[in-house]
């Protein structure tokens, strides 16, 4: 026994004396796999032993370095042009391969929720997409998602970077994904994506602090997250808090004492209730669905899905758990073994754990794909409350604090050279919308200072249209937020893409990912790209003159012709635009295309003084378009004050 403890420890010891030599290490975007920026002075970056030399080979060259006395080194690359897949191989006192490297167009893509959910999430709306999405020059790499407040970060903890396939893609951001293979498609150049985003996030997540030294109260928490102490105590008090909700709600709830879940519950008593709904009930709520199910699906493995559930669920079928998810973000998609359904009679139970939020189930798709069918799951659920619970104190989520995810999810890519960004985000302050425009151009500036590029292209989403269509005019902070996402535009080097049109009244992120992928990359191929000939979006207003009891707007339509359209629920037969006069309450009004212009007007307003477009969070009816089917974006020919106007920020 003493010698094989002897031999562990010297065995040991041989492995530390090698680890201790194995000294050149890489950040981890700088990996096998990796797309690098054509193009553009770029360079690979690492750490080794003080003063430690470094012979590189790559692309049949070889470059000698050497680290400096804190064992950082860089190599400066000659600029090359698009192509691959090449090998560089690193040698020091270890030896590092990275292979399969490719040379071609390099986009970071950021924000919150809509550029974070997956392919995973849309497959069933583009399942040819999917299918047919092998492409070894289209390729992305995940930022982990995680918060820092003190010391920026040189590196991620992990990431790889993943070829496009019908398996791997399912994790790429769809949003992103559509941007790539619309640019590949018409480059035919090699596409990387850098995909950093969480969420339910506000920009100031997103933001360094030096960005948002125009915010004194922002800055003064900024200082109290850097106490580690502080930090500390928040997540322990949320999890005390967590914890002791889902203890109280798990020994109370009446599904679970009295098994539910089975199929012998008799819920001929529960209350009816049509999918798509909203429910206020806080705690746990129950939920049934009897179906018929053939030979065939109870014998083959199939796949359920109930789109959005919030919060939390956990689902069965004949008393068999099959999923459960703890993200509201997420598509439920659940993958059932052969034989957990039976011929005939089935039973589908969820019990959906909501602590805060308006609970429910949303989005078009619940249905259930079997063999050679497929069963809608749409309708009428039979529903009942297991235990209702006060509202769980609203925890402190610190991915949401200002500078926690520039500091660990941007800045450690800062050498990464990159041809631009996008963007899609501002859900997350549409709570405080006035103050959206100063924080992207504060934002832009930021990043294209750290990656050194005072240039570098900024390819943005404008809000969709989300939740219910309103009979009349009114204010609203989603047409505040997507008026400062308009604003943005006259910062130099940047292109939106307008989704008025592609939104879901229902559900806050939207399925139809594939129209904002080639509409920011149609932006990006006039802003980036110089194609000047390319008709990038929709018209967008440009000046207007009041003409007897007209308003005539004039609009760049970047030579295309205008054209009025329908889509989603139409409300009466006015096109979406309003017109007031000096007591500046808005009606609807007619309106006519001529040539680039829109003449509006309403026949009870003989003196118009302003207008306003598709301003509203879910503007319905017929919207202005131009021939390739591309929106005009919101906007108000007004500048009259609109709610309350903030000049300091308090995020508590």
């Amino acid at each position: 026994m003493k010698i094989l403890i002897k031999y562990f420890a010297l065995l040991i010891l041989l492995l530390l004396a090698t680890t201790a030599f194995c000294q050149v290490r890489l950040p981890k975007l700088v990996s096998n796999g990796m797309v690098l920026q054509r193009d553009a002075n770029i360079k690979v970056w690492g750490w080794a032993a003080p003063n430690e030399a470094i012979s590189i080979d790559f692309i049949n060259v070889n470059y000698q370095v050497q680290a400096n006395s804190n064992g950082n080194w860089e190599l400066q690359l000659p600029v090359l042009s698009a192509g691959g897949p090449y090998t560089m191989t690193l040698t020091a006192s270890n030896t590092i391969t990275i292979s399969d490297i490719v040379i071609g167009d390099v986009w970071l893509c950021s924000g919150q929720s809509n550029m974070a959910m997956a392919m995973s999430g849309v497959a069933s709306t583009y399942p040819t997409d999917v299918s047919n999405s092998t492409n070894d020059f289209i390729r992305n790499f995940n930022v982990p998602r995680e918060y820092e407040f003190n010391t920026p970060r040189t590196d991620l903890t992990d990431g790889y970077w993943m070829k496009a396939n019908p398996t791997d893609v399912l994790k790429f951001s769809a949003a992103s994904y559509f941007f790539a293979k619309a640019l590949y498609e018409k480059y035919q150049v090699p596409i990387g994506l850098i995909h950093a985003s969480y969420g339910g996030t506000p920009i100031h997540a997103w933001m360094s602090e030096k960005a948002l030294k125009n915010f004194p109260e922002t800055l003064a928490e900024i200082q109290l997250l850097k106490d580690p102490t502080y930090v500390n105590n928040i997540v322990q008090n949320d999890i005390t808090l967590e914890n002791n909700w889902n203890t109280t709600l798990k020994n109370n709830d009446a599904g679970i004492k009295n098994n539910w879940k089975s199929n012998a519950t008799d819920a001929s008593t529960w209350a009816d209730i049509t999918v798509g709904f909203t429910k206020k009930d806080i705690g746990s709520v129950w939920y049934k669905k009897d179906i018929i199910v053939s030979s065939q699906t109870a014998s083959n493995p199939s796949l359920l899905q109930l789109a959005i559930l919030i919060e939390e669920d956990e689902t069965y079928v004949n008393g068999i758990l099959v999923g459960s998810t703890n993200n509201q973000y997420a598509i439920r998609k659940y993958n059932i073994p052969a034989n957990t359904f039976v011929v005939g009679k089935n039973t589908i139970t969820v019990r959906l754990v909501n602590n805060s939020l308006t609970g429910g189930f949303y989005g078009s798709t619940f249905q259930l794909i079997g063999t050679n069918e497929t069963i809608n799951l749409a309708g009428t659920w039979k529903t009942k409350v297991g235990y209702a619970m006060p509202t769980l104190a609203t925890p402190i989520n610190l991915l949401l604090k200002p500078t926690a995810l520039y500091n660990s999810m941007i800045e450690p890519l800062k050498n990464y050279v990159m041809k631009g960004a996008i963007w899609y985000q501002g859900e997350g302050n549409t709570g405080k919308p006035s103050l959206y425009s100063i924080y992207l151009r504060s934002m832009i500036e930021d990043w294209r200072t750290l990656f050194n590029n005072p240039t570098m292209p900024f390819l943005y989403v404008q809000l969709p249209n989300y939740q219910a269509v309103v009979a009349n005019p009114v204010e609203s902070n989603w047409a505040l937020l997507r008026e400062s996402q308009l604003k943005t535009l006259s910062v130099p080097f940047t292109g939106m893409a307008t989704t008025i049109d592609v939104g879901d009244a229902n559900n806050i992120h939207p399925v139809y990912k594939k129209p904002v992928g080639i509409r920011l990359a149609l932006a990006a191929q006039r802003v980036v790209y110089n194609n000047q000939l390319v008709v990038s979006s929709g018209p967008m207003y440009e000046s207007m003159k009041i003409v007897n009891n007209t308003i005539e707007l004039t609009f760049n339509t970047l030579a295309s012709l205008l054209k009025f359209k329908s889509t989603g629920t139409p409300v009466g037969t006015h096109t979406n635009f309003a017109i007031a006069g000096s007591n500046k309450a808005f009606s609807w009004a007619h309106a006519r295309i001529e040539g680039n212009k829109v003449i509006v007007w309403n026949d009870a307003i003989p003196n118009p003084i302003a207008v306003r477009y598709a301003w509203g969070q879910n503007p319905a009816g017929e919207k202005l378009f131009n021939t390739e089917d591309l929106p005009a974006s919101p906007f108000r020919t007004d500048s009259w004050t609109i709610g309350k106007q903030y000049f300091l920020i308090n995020y508590n």
